[in-house]
């Protein structure tokens, strides 16, 4: 067992701590502020452009846009509770299907998590 003759130790320890814990909250609002910023950022980005909307089928989307970039492999599929999910990748944006009808469309920016979808298949 240590025994400390002067309180100083203890008190060093204790302002390094609380400085940590101080720093860190202000870290962390920093980094979920910039993160709010991309994302409204993105979302605005994605009213200006003109992406499939909610319930197209694939067939319009195809009339529509064009032949996509890759269809990509299907996900899901294996129960009612998990219905196939189909993407497509256009130039600039990924269109997201449940079945063959549109569930979401988003925009292909390095914002995301989804700069190369390929990579997760």
């Amino acid at each position: 067992m240590v025994k400390f003759t002067s309180s100083l130790p203890i008190v060093i320890m204790l302002a390094a701590a609380v400085g940590l814990a101080v720093s860190q909250p202000a870290s962390a609002a920093q980094s979920r502020e910039h993160g709010n910023s991309l994302l409204i950022h993105r979302v605005q980005q994605e009213k200006d452009m003109n992406l499939p909307r909610r319930g197209l089928s694939m067939a319009q989307v195809e009339k529509t846009w064009g032949a996509p970039q890759r269809k990509l492999s299907p996900r899901g599929g294996d129960s009612k509770k998990h219905p196939q999910i189909n993407r497509w990748e256009y130039a600039n944006f990924i269109v997201y299907f449940e079945h063959s009808h549109v569930i979401h469309a988003v925009l292909n920016t390095p914002a995301g998590n989804n700069t190369n979808p390929a990579d997760v298949n």
